[in-house]
């Protein structure tokens, strides 16, 4: 495994890195847009890192399907924030939840240390970004569906295959385009293009993404296939299946994991880590 750096941090093998979702969103899943407005959003961030987030990653759209938000709208949402968490907060690693090369070019201007492709690279032109601004890249996998969708029976001959080559391809692009190799990570994207089954099946085998090398991000923080797996939760009753699957992806290499409650991330992980020895 190779270590990962952004911002001046090292983040070594068996490193466990929590990077905190704060959404700009008047519609997120979880949050149901509490951190929408500018000084909820800088609050939100505030405790995140006092929980002990070491990253910090600020979205503008919603996910899942809903009303339509096009770049100048994202921008509006995340730029000035990504500025002001960057003037108050200078060694928190800032990451932007984006698939379009145009908004990662004015939050990399404004202080962003890493580019959050959930959607599978659709936007190719995002890793030019990346590579001008000398920043990271998450490089994930999301069944090649379009983004803020859910694909009708989707299916795989082998989903960590396809999880895996994917991927894995998409981060040997970023290099070739000039992403240092060292600030690439690929995420499974739990949920993205997948059923609650092969979810399930993507953290039985996440050892197998880590066996790659590249740093793994996992996404897993109170999603739908957590829920499913306990017999089907509401989103406010996931929080204990969310831990659970943070412990197990950690046990099995994963490096970085995107948590809606850091402290508690924190905590798991710290255990896992004495556990592991």
């Amino acid at each position: 495994m190779s270590t990962l750096r952004l911002r001046g941090r090292a983040f070594e093998p068996g490193d466990h890195a929590i990077m905190a979702v704060v959404n700009r969103t008047p519609d997120s899943f979880f949050d149901r847009g509490a951190t929408f407005g500018f000084g909820a959003a800088l609050d939100a961030v505030a405790r995140a890192i006092d929980g002990g987030a070491d990253i910090v990653d600020i979205g503008g759209v919603k996910a899942g399907p809903g009303d339509e938000v096009d770049p100048v709208e994202e921008i509006r949402r995340v730029a000035d924030l990504v500025a002001e968490v960057r003037a108050r907060h200078p060694e928190v690693i800032i990451s932007v939840d984006t698939w379009r090369s145009e908004v990662g070019e004015v939050v990399a201007e404004a202080g962003a240390d890493l580019l959050n492709d959930t959607w599978g690279g659709v936007d190719p032109a995002l890793a030019g970004v990346a590579a001008r601004h000398g920043i990271g890249l998450v490089c994930a996998h999301a069944g090649r569906v379009e983004p803020r969708t859910r694909p009708h029976r989707i299916a795989y001959e082998d989903v960590v295959a396809d999880v895996i080559g994917y991927t894995t391809a998409l981060a040997e692009r970023a290099v070739a385009a000039g992403v240092r190799r060292d600030a690439v990570l690929i995420d499974p994207a739990h949920d993205f293009g997948k059923n609650t089954w092969h979810s399930l099946e993507v953290s039985r085998r996440l050892d197998e993404m880590a066996a790659t090398g590249w740093p793994v991000l996992v996404a897993v923080s109170n999603k739908d296939f957590v829920g499913e797996a306990l017999g089907g939760l509401p989103v406010e009753e996931r929080h204990a299946g969310t831990l659970a699957t943070l412990a197990v992806s950690a046990l099995q290499g994963a490096r970085v994991f995107r948590v809606h409650d850091a402290a508690a991330a924190r905590a798991t992980l710290d255990v896992v880590e004495r556990l592991r020895g």
